[in-house]
């Protein structure tokens, strides 16, 4: 929102200067983006009149003019502008004058001096040389009534301000001069005095037919037949003046007064050439197949979504967004139909964004503009038609035809005192925030501490409480709220020995060459079903996106999304990991102070890897990474504690390469490579490894313990083991550990690892042999070869009767 600071001050005066205004409107909720001249600094220019105009001697192109500047003499100035007249006023710089710079960036100083042989005293200037254009059009002609030698910024009110406002969506109200005056008004107690004007009263009794057949698109309609006009009449000085600093570029009289009306009082109108209306108008949803060529030439399709103003024969106005081309309103027109109509916001939001453009007037419709006060507007425009398009004698107006279909209803919003004092955290009394209310014009009665407020017809952002102590907080002063820091019992609380911190966590992964992304909950639909077979996500009322609409159950699709958005940026070599939580149902789950009924939201710990193992380098061959390097990395993670892994089918996981993750027999997450059918789908040249556990089990951590470190060596046996192909090397690692519990000869067990795996040759086609080399140490003798082969025949035999497992030969 953009005006004039001088358009502002005849609605409302305050006695503070600019930058105090500033800071106000900021202060109360209206940022203030920019605060900037309408004009460069210059000086020594005046208001002058062309006496005489005679050729120059010596140049086709120049005219010695005689000008009277008000200086007591007439001056001799050389001009080159085509359209320099006599009795003409302009704008003179005076000898001495100071102008803005030009294209070296330096100001321009005026001297006396000869232009081919004959003396200029001074510049008779054009709106380019003054910066107040970019267009060259020759010099200002300035109106006849201007007077003589008046400083030029005095008369062309250039010492002006324009403000830049950055209004968040709820404050609708004061995308209008006037309506910001208000909020100048209730903030500083200065009299508001809104805009006056005559009505018109009619002189004939035409009335174009309308009907309003979708009363859940527009809930009034109004409108009037003016004939007679000339739409050729020129704009006022004085309103092309306030659309220029309010960032409008002057058109022609009738579309400037329908957007000046739009900037003073926030009310979007449309001006239809009467005469190209085929019959009457009809407000409805538009219908499939049809199409409209809007004013600025883009020709757009309409379907059921879209609200239409059509005729008998085609549409002709979008409705809430752009008129049409068919109707728009020319030099030649002469007779008008003006409409201003009450669209619901929900029925105007998002129609413009899917043309691919925004219009003023949908800015404000979706919004939501002041229903109340269509006829006050028409009777508003129609001053000002007839004021600078009328015709004495010809010009007539009819009666304002309105349709009120379909108002809303204003309820009652209700504000606690004590609540409101609670919240702002200042104790405001009940005749406070009556003279705010009073102040803002918000209609109220009060009884016993809460006051019930209707909203006025301006006011879409007043729904509910917190809306009333909003507007509370604003008029008494965000400044005014005094900053105290908290109160509460504050102690230093031991941390427990046996937790880690995610911080902790996330240093280790970052340690191990994994970079953590921190990724959006919301994910796409389609992710939660390939990923985690979850076909009953927890869907958003609102997502911010469509693709953003439901909640995650598991990170694995971020992290593809993640990997592909590296992929397409060449970066070959991924490690990523994130911390998070997940979403699932849980109906036994209640509502608490870090919990919702109904749903669990653990954290979970997810990393992903693709690509080469290590940067390429001298050192070590180029591999790509595999399950066995991920599966390092998380063991190293869970470190001193020891991991399991047991088979699993997970819906994003190959079947044959991916796991449970089992820490103290429990599973706490899944570690595997992705499925080729999602790599495939999701376009990956290679299949990534990943890992998905809870957090709460990566927190966890044992109290260290004393354990006696042997001063003995230690013995190495290796022993290959013949079982069938169904049988995992996690079962016969299970069989070790329970002997070696149950068994107090397997007790100098320390270490098994496995080590070699066939299959072929010697073996049967559904055998397969494992290698494990067993490291043995007592830490009271050196181990003799009895007591180690009688620890190793409880191995092979405890394997044999768990698994048929034998020696292999």
């Amino acid at each position: 929102m953009q005006f004039s600071e001088s358009w502002l001050r005849t609605m409302v005066d305050p006695n503070m200067t600019s930058d105090e205004l500033a800071h106000m409107l900021t202060m109360s909720g209206l940022e203030v983006e920019e605060v900037e001249p309408v004009a460069p600094p210059f000086s020594n220019v005046v208001v002058a009149e062309v006496r005489e105009i005679a050729k120059h001697p010596n140049a086709d192109r120049l005219n010695v003019c005689q000008v009277d500047a008000g200086t007591g003499t007439i001056l001799n100035i050389v001009c080159g502008a085509p359209n320099v007249r006599v009795g003409m006023k302009v704008v003179c710089a005076l000898a001495g004058a100071i102008l803005p710079p030009g294209e070296d960036g330096k100001p321009f100083e005026i001297k006396v001096g000869a232009l081919r042989g004959v003396e200029s005293q001074g510049m008779l200037c054009s709106a380019k040389e003054l910066k107040l254009s970019d267009e060259q059009a020759g010099l200002m002609d300035l109106p006849s009534d201007a007077p003589i030698g008046q400083n030029f910024r005095d008369y062309y009110q250039l010492n002006d301000l324009k403000f830049t406002i950055k209004l968040t969506p709820n404050k609708a109200d004061c995308l209008s001069v006037l309506g910001v005056a208000r909020e100048v008004s209730a903030l500083t107690g200065t009299p508001l005095k809104a805009p006056s004007y005559q009505v018109v009263a009619s002189t004939i009794n035409d009335v174009l037919p309308v009907t309003v057949s979708a009363p859940d698109l527009c809930g009034r309609f109004s409108g009037r037949i003016i004939r007679g006009l000339n739409a050729k009449a020129q704009t006022p000085d004085w309103m092309k003046q306030r659309l220029e600093r309010s960032g409008q570029r002057p058109i022609s009289a009738l579309v400037d007064i329908s957007n000046y009306v739009m900037l003073e009082l926030g009310r979007p109108t449309h001006v239809f050439d009467l005469d190209k209306i085929h019959g009457g108008l009809n407000v409805r949803w538009g219908k499939k197949d049809e199409s409209l060529k809007l004013l600025n030439g883009n020709t757009v399709a309409v379907d059921e979504w879209i609200g239409v103003i059509a005729d008998d024969n085609q549409i002709e106005s979008l409705a809430g967004i752009m008129g049409g081309d068919a109707t728009a309103v020319s030099l030649d027109t002469q007779d008008i139909y003006l409409e201003a109509a009450f669209w619901y916001p929900n029925a105007i939001q998002g129609r413009a964004r899917r043309f691919n453009f925004s219009t003023d007037a949908a800015h404000r419709f979706e919004r939501g503009v002041d229903f109340a006060t269509t006829v006050e507007h028409i009777e508003r425009i129609t001053a000002l038609i007839v004021e600078i398009c009328g015709q004495k004698d010809k010009t007539a107006v009819g009666p304002i035809d309105d349709h009120i279909v379909n108002l809303p209803k204003r309820d009652p919003v209700s504000v606690r005192t004590a609540r409101a004092v609670k919240v702002i955290g200042v104790a405001l009394t009940d005749a406070q925030i009556a003279d705010i209310f009073t102040r803002l014009a918000l209609p109220f009665t009060q009884k016993d501490g809460v006051f019930s407020v209707t909203p006025p017809s301006y006011r879409f952002d007043i729904e509910i409480e917190e809306d009333l102590i909003e507007e509370i907080a604003r008029v008494y002063g965000f400044e005014n709220i005094p900053a105290l820091p908290p109160v509460a019992a504050n102690a230093m609380r031991i941390r427990p020995e046996n937790t880690r911190s995610l911080f902790t966590i996330r240093r280790q992964l970052a340690d191990s060459d994994y970079q953590e992304v921190v990724n959006f909950s919301f994910v796409e639909q389609a992710w939660e079903s390939d990923f985690a077979g979850n076909s009953n996500p927890i869907k958003l009322l609102n997502p911010i996106a469509s693709q953003m609409s439901v909640m995650r159950s598991s990170m694995i699709g971020n992290l593809i999304a993640n990997v592909r958005y590296n992929l397409n940026r060449k970066v070959s070599r991924i490690r990523l990991f994130e911390i998070g939580a997940v979403y699932l149902r849980n109906s036994i789950e209640q509502d608490g102070p870090l919990s919702v009924a109904g749903y669990d939201q653990p954290k979970r710990v997810a990393a992903i890897a693709y690509g080469p193992i290590v940067e390429e380098q001298w050192g070590m061959d180029s591999r790509n990474v595999d399950y066995f390097d991920v599966k390092a990395d998380l063991e190293a993670l869970f470190a001193p504690k020891a991991l399991t892994f047991a088979k699993l089918e997970h819906p994003a996981l190959h079947p044959g390469r991916s796991a449970n993750i089992l820490l103290d027999g429990k599973v706490v997450g899944f570690i595997g490579e992705l499925h080729p059918r999602w790599q495939q789908k999701y376009d990956l040249p290679l299949a990534p490894v990943l890992f998905e556990v809870d957090a709460s089990a990566l927190q966890k951590l044992d109290i260290p313990f004393y354990k006696e470190i042997s001063k003995f060596p230690a013995v190495t046996r290796d022993l290959a083991l013949v079982v069938k192909n169904n049988v995992s090397m996690q079962d016969l690692m299970d069989v070790f550990v329970a002997e070696k519990q149950a068994n107090p000869i397997c007790n100098i067990l320390q270490v098994v690892v496995l080590f070699d795996e066939y299959r072929g040759k010697g073996l049967e086609s559904d055998e397969k042999s494992l290698a494990f080399r067993f490291t043995l140490q007592d830490t009271q003798l050196t181990l003799q070869d009895d007591l180690v082969d009688a620890a190793m025949s409880a191995f092979v035999a405890a394997a044999g009767i768990k698994h048929s497992a034998k020696l292999r030969a």
